[in-house]
């Protein structure tokens, strides 16, 4: 009788992984490797997407190959030219980006504060463009970055925007991770907060997401009251305190109207980006 194999653990794939076909692979390894903190090793790469590493490194020969990524030190990778490219060109041709950041630039300008464009997907954030101020106090998110929608303002606002059934179901039924003792963990509780959100037509984080961070941001329609994505202002608790909420609030809100009074006049939102829903 055959001896069982035994498969390194670094070999073995996720289950969930195992599932998906080879251009789905393909996409967690480009996901991962536009992450910040690059260059990412090879490891983290394999545990961020779940996926062996020789499968994981077969795909980066491949992009390296192609000019989609770059070998560095120690066996690590980084986002390639070509990679580097056609996010510079969808970024530029974006019709919605030229529209939001004159806004944003004007929005920064009013508060003093950091602001910021995102858009959903699935149950997460992705900060797309922001305009930053001078500032002892760098705040600027990465291009790309996430952040889930249950812990923060853009999230809260892109949740109070969409039919309380699809909301429901994004922040599931289970306990939700804290990221800070301020954090609702229980999704209930966040759904309860959405009609207020919708009613003032802002929301707040006070601290839900980072300690020391508060942030107001409201939504963006685009055709057919569809949700375009969210525009918010950041800043220190001591810089953004709580006295301001209600007079930086409403000009947040009138931000993201002309954001959306100018995508309502065209086709096109980001809307739902890389296809989760």
């Amino acid at each position: 009788m055959p001896k069982p194999v035994n498969t390194p653990a670094s070999h073995r794939e996720d289950p969930r992984a195992a599932a998906k076909g080879p251009v789905d692979k393909a996409l967690e390894v480009l996901d991962a490797l536009v992450q910040p903190d690059a260059p990412h090793r090879l490891a983290d790469l394999a545990a961020r997407t779940g996926l062996p590493k020789p499968t994981v490194h077969r795909l980066l020969q491949t992009f390296a190959d192609a000019g989609y990524a770059i070998p560095g030190p120690g066996g690590s990778y980084q986002a390639g030219p070509r990679l580097l490219g056609l996010a510079a060109t969808t970024m530029a041709s974006s019709r919605e980006l030229r529209l939001a950041r004159p806004v944003l630039d004007d929005l920064r300008q009013r508060t003093g504060h950091l602001a910021h464009f995102s858009v959903r997907d699935g149950a997460v954030a992705v900060h797309v463009t922001h305009s930053e101020p001078s500032s002892a106090y760098h705040m600027a998110p990465t291009a790309g970055g996430e952040v889930p929608l249950y812990c923060s303002a853009v999230g809260w606002a892109m949740l109070s925007a969409l039919p309380s059934p699809m909301a429901a179901e994004l922040l599931g039924s289970e306990p939700l991770p804290a990221r800070t003792p301020r954090t609702a963990t229980d999704p209930g509780t966040v759904l309860a907060a959405l009609p207020a959100v919708r009613e003032q037509g802002y929301a707040v984080d006070d601290e839900y997401a980072e300690q020391d961070v508060r942030a107001i941001a409201a939504p963006v329609l685009g055709p057919g009251g569809q949700v375009a994505g969210a525009v918010g202002i950041v800043g220190l608790t001591f810089t953004l305190d709580e006295g301001s909420v209600a007079m930086l609030g409403p000009m947040v809100r009138a931000a993201a109207g002309a954001v959306s009074a100018a995508l309502r006049g065209g086709a096109g939102t980001l809307g739902i980006v890389r296809g989760r829903e």
